[in-house]
């Protein structure tokens, strides 16, 4: 474990060094890695693996410098630790997303199993954001959809016989709830 953090610093701290000068902030280095995980997520969808691979790479060189550069700018916050752990859960789920895609992208039956995988990673994100909040002292337990509301969502849909509408449901008022809980946080932490 120490030889990781060692070698780590040893990458980071001199493009960090040049970083520092350059005015970028960690909060838009943790952006641009997340959008970078995006592209890598539509090529591996694409079939083109060696370009997803390059780029899953290249966005996690920006998860190795956001949290340096915010220790060496002085620029640590509460929502600036929330946003990169957020967004660090988003690219996995982005990413194991374009792999799903890839899979069943040709597939006429694929619709369901889209919308499954969109609400687990949904409803993941929704606990997700409330235990990393809470870890950072803030109460978040707000939200239009959470985990009783999705529960009561899937046993209607199951007991009427109608699956496909409950995940729509689930899957679009799951990412309201994520969204709902981004934004609450960000309000709590504004320095």
């Amino acid at each position: 474990m120490e030889f990781r953090h060692s070698l780590g610093r040893r990458l980071s701290d001199p493009v960090v060094d040049i970083l520092r000068h350059t005015g970028i902030t960690p909060n838009t280095l943790t952006v641009l890695g997340f959008v970078v995980s995006l592209a890598a997520a539509s090529v591996i969808a694409l079939d083109e693996l060696l370009i997803g691979g390059l780029l899953v790479l290249f966005s996690g060189s920006f998860d190795l410098l956001d949290g340096p550069l915010a220790r060496a700018t002085n620029q640590s916050t509460r929502f600036g630790a929330f946003l990169d752990s957020t967004l660090d859960r988003l690219s996995e789920a982005v990413l194991l997303f374009g792999l799903l895609m890839l899979y069943y992208l040709n597939d006429s039956e694929a619709v369901e199993v889209w919308l499954i995988y969109i609400t687990l990673a949904g409803s993941m994100m929704v606990s997700y954001m409330r235990a990393r909040a809470e870890g950072l002292g803030i109460k978040c337990e707000t939200g239009l959809f959470t985990r009783p509301e999705r529960l009561i969502i899937i046993a209607i849909g199951l007991l009427v016989n109608q699956v496909f509408i409950a995940l729509c449901i689930l899957a679009v008022l799951a990412w309201v709830t994520v969204l709902q809980r981004f934004i609450y946080v960000r309000r709590q932490t504004r320095e």
